[in-house]
């Protein structure tokens, strides 16, 4: 099972001018450590299960970028862009420089959007479930085409653009890989089917996400979708250094259902410490599943 490290918890010693040289040396460990991916979340205000707004949260792609930039071969990305953000020429256009920033490591991971707080306190629109869900595989579908060779227009629903023109062109062929986060099974799950290359759920247990991949392999047999072309991650808020064993175990579960991905995050105020604890008491064990 491949190691991911997932950094959303910004509250660290120091303030403020801590969180560069934080992020930076855990993105350097996981990067030294052959961690497989790294994402950050993309959000405005801190999460209320973080401590909500009173925390503090940075601009998930200008972490990103800044993180290319420490880091050499681990893959970049969000966990996940929620779909109102940005305009989805300009979060292809984000994503690209990323990618060709960082030689071709980018990631795109988008979701629906789920919080209400931070779109009403910055002025953000928050449209109905069923319309973010419209514009989420709008927005899927206007980066793929601004990332293939087609420049021209692109008439949808809700976004209509003249030119999808994207100069320069991602490294990544024929572009960034897609991951569409949670688990919603009539029309997120749907969704992974129809177009990401990856799948994010979050690590309920094991028969919740037994059902899940059920779900979403009945969606594939109706888009006439091989499921193995799925990379089917999770997200997990155990700590694998508090009990490796019973960690590694419950991997062992997971892996048995299909899961070939695992994402963790830092429970402890030395983000880069944790991480260098991780790969080498958990990673070798965790590779071996």
């Amino acid at each position: 099972m491949k190691l991911a490290v997932h950094l959303a918890n910004m509250t660290l010693p120091g303030g403020p001018a801590a969180l560069g040289p934080a992020l930076a040396g855990a993105a350097r460990a996981a990067d030294q450590g052959g961690v497989e991916t790294l994402t950050v979340m993309d959000h405005w205000f801190q999460m209320e299960n973080l401590g909500g707004p009173d925390e503090p949260m940075l601009e998930g792609y200008s972490v990103l970028n800044f993180l290319a930039g420490q880091t050499e071969r681990i893959q970049l990305g969000t966990l996940v862009t929620g779909i109102t953000y940005r305009h989805p020429g300009l979060l292809a256009k984000t994503v690209a420089t990323l990618d060709v920033l960082s030689q071709g490591r980018a990631l795109l991971g988008v979701g629906a959007a789920w919080y209400e707080r931070e779109h009403h306190g910055l002025g953000v629109p928050y449209p109905s479930t069923s319309e973010r869900f419209e514009r989420l595989e709008e927005t899927i579908e206007i980066c793929r085409q601004m990332w293939s060779a087609d420049t021209g227009p692109y008439e949808g629903t809700h976004y209509r653009l003249a030119e999808t023109l994207n100069n320069p062109p991602t490294l990544s062929q024929p572009g960034p890989p897609l991951m569409i986060g949670g688990s919603g099974e009539k029309k997120t799950l749907r969704l992974v089917a129809r177009h990401a290359d990856m799948c994010n759920l979050f690590a309920t247990g094991v028969d919740e996400v037994r059902h899940k991949i059920e779900v979403l392999d009945g969606h594939c047999d109706t888009e006439n979708r091989d499921p193995s072309t799925i990379l089917r991650t999770i997200i997990i808020a155990t700590d694998p250094l508090a009990d490796t064993d019973a960690f590694l175990a419950e991997m062992e579960r997971y892996a048995a259902l299909g899961v070939g991905q695992v994402f963790v995050g830092p429970a402890s105020d030395d983000p880069a410490g944790w991480v260098e604890s991780v790969v080498q008491q958990v990673k070798p064990r965790l590779d071996a599943i």
